[in-house]
């Protein structure tokens, strides 16, 4: 039995931009006054004209009441490299108290904090029904803050002092729109609320924006998808930008992670970051980057070629959104066939716009993730990802098995065709797990 992977969030290589980017990469190598400093070290900021045409680019789709200036964008080598130098620059690993996660998370974000000195220090922000308990959040800041007060933590311990940087009193990690793994939508009050809390608290604010432009129509496979396509809602990062009269220092309370990967391909190793002019540059001054030139310099080149003609928006428009929404709803049609009538839930269902990877499951009451993942793999060959991986790590306040009855399942990655098989046969796994053995004879 062929396994199928409902579990790895790839883009499926069919989808994938192949002779756009052998044309661009052609282009580059034919044109001495590209190819040549796309070989070389870059400038820290990253490929200029990338900058500038990633600025006109997000312009165009988020809309912000002012245009985007290059000068809030440096060049990364994708979100998760990206995510490692802000905590590099913008953290001190005792003056910094934690790094707070929205729950539900992504499962490979804690390594990365904790590289950074922050094991035992993750905590979760919860949700109930799919908006932030940002009251409870409040108060377990001002509690932290009062520890902080007695433990005289009022200054950066590790960091030395840098024109370039300055360190955050705490660190908050969102994926706000479609997020992996919920598939829930931060509502446009939860995020201008959480960038008051980051104001009053002298936290950073770190979206994964990596899927905001995969989005269709969630209810009818039949509903054309819009031609002018624009953001659902105005990103934290716009927000911090204009709410209650804008940032209320040079550095801002929000950057915003972008990457290319599941829109030309992870492969490309890279992405974006918007913040504050300051912000901006103090991303481009993380040590490996002044000292090995900005990253994806060769690749940013390439990119580039794909920009300033619209490509890359017309490709998302008429190749990846459609073809996202049919796997989308390809799924949706096989869980309400095989999954919901073994008690299967889906606990967010989605608005009116949906979008992302994935589609997050409940399970029945009597059935833990931790046993359905390892027996779908084995007795039915198909992969999916349990809801335990998704809790925030070594968070002492929360049950570790709180996730347990949920599942994360992807749509991106199979052929659309697999779909519907990889869910039938999930189907059988649950199947297993709830019926009763029957007596032995004797």
């Amino acid at each position: 039995m062929k396994v199928i992977d409902l579990f790895s969030g790839w883009p499926n290589a069919n989808l994938l931009p192949k002779s756009a980017l052998s044309d661009a990469f052609a282009a580059v190598m034919t044109a001495p006054s590209i190819r040549d400093p796309a070989l070389q070290y870059g400038p820290d900021e990253g490929y200029e004209p990338l900058r500038h045409h990633i600025a006109h680019w997000l312009t165009a789709y988020y809309r912000p009441p002012d245009p985007i200036s290059p000068a809030r964008i440096c060049i990364t080598g994708g979100a998760s490299q990206n995510l490692a130098c802000l905590l590099q620059v913008f953290t001190d690993p005792i003056y910094t108290r934690n790094v707070w996660m929205v729950a539900p998370t992504y499962h490979l974000a804690g390594r990365i904090m904790e590289d950074s000195g922050f094991a035992g220090r993750l905590r979760a922000i919860s949700q109930n029904q799919g908006a932030l308990e940002l009251e409870g959040f409040r108060q377990e800041l001002r509690k932290v803050e009062e520890r902080a007060r007695k433990e005289e933590n009022d200054q950066p311990k590790s960091k030395p002092s840098r024109p370039w940087a300055k360190i955050y009193k705490h660190i908050i990690y969102t994926t706000p729109t479609f997020s992996n793994p919920s598939t829930l939508t931060m509502s446009l009050e939860d995020r201008e609320n959480l960038v008051r809390l980051a104001r009053e608290f002298d936290a950073l604010i770190i979206s994964d924006d990596v899927y905001d432009f995969l989005q269709w129509p969630s209810d009818d496979l039949q509903t054309p998808l819009p031609m002018n396509s624009k953001a659902l809602l105005p990103r934290v990062v716009d927000i911090d930008r204009y709410l209650d009269g804008g940032p209320q220092d040079e550095w801002g309370n929000a950057v915003s992670n972008g990457s290319f990967s599941k829109l030309i391909g992870p492969g490309m190793r890279t992405g974006w970051a918007e913040g504050t002019e300051k912000l901006a540059y103090g991303i481009s001054q993380t040590g490996s980057t002044r000292s090995g030139g900005a990253p994806s310099q060769f690749a940013s080149a390439i990119i580039d070629q794909l920009l300033p003609s619209g490509f890359l928006q017309h490709y998302i428009d008429q190749v990846l959104r459609p073809a996202y929404s049919r796997r989308y709803h390809r799924m949706m049609l096989a869980i309400h066939e095989h999954l919901l009538p073994l008690g299967v839930t889906i606990p967010f269902p989605a608005s009116s716009v949906t979008g992302g990877y994935f589609i997050w499951l409940e399970l029945p009451r009597s059935v833990r993730a931790s046993d359905l993942a390892p027996a779908a793999g084995q007795n039915h060959g198909v992969r999916v990802a349990p809801g335990d991986l998704f809790g925030v790590q070594g968070d002492p306040t929360i049950n570790p098995n709180e996730w347990n009855r949920f599942l994360r399942v992807c749509f991106a990655w199979e052929s659309e065709e697999k779909l519907g098989e990889g869910i039938r046969r999930l189907g059988e796994a649950i199947r297993d797990l709830t019926t009763p053995s029957s007596p032995e004879l004797v």
